[in-house]
């Protein structure tokens, strides 16, 4: 019996929950539901410094809803990552930010004629 209730002891404190100095609490969240207009906002925020925010509204063709928001979080190298974007009702997604690769400069210039033969 003495065994039973040491087991069951030792069962209860391994199933107890631990604190996590790592855990993450959210420190921000407004948000505003889309309207009949399709306005909506969301801020958000965390304790690591992670953000995000969006907000839009349906004034594109037929209300399509146009959106511009960011992102910021921290990166395991400690460097802090950051993203604005648009997007319209024309289907345009528009993300800016010095994370995102940039295409290489053309090697070569392009010859006149074929400029004309384009336009």
């Amino acid at each position: 019996m003495q065994y039973f209730a040491l087991f069951a002891l030792f069962a209860v404190a391994a199933a107890a929950p631990t604190y996590d100095s790592n855990s993450v609490e959210t420190t921000k969240d407004d948000r505003v539901y889309p309207s009949a207009a399709g306005e909506y906002n969301l801020d958000f925020e965390t304790s690591d410094g992670t953000s995000i925010q969006e907000s839009g509204y349906g004034s594109g063709p037929d209300g399509a809803v146009e959106s511009q928001g960011s992102v910021r979080f921290q990166l395991p190298n400690g460097e802090t990552f950051d993203l604005t974007y648009v997007a319209d009702a024309a289907g345009a997604y528009q993300p800016e930010s010095s994370f995102l690769p940039v295409a290489p400069a053309f090697p070569h210039p392009i010859p006149q004629f074929v400029l004309d033969q384009i336009a």
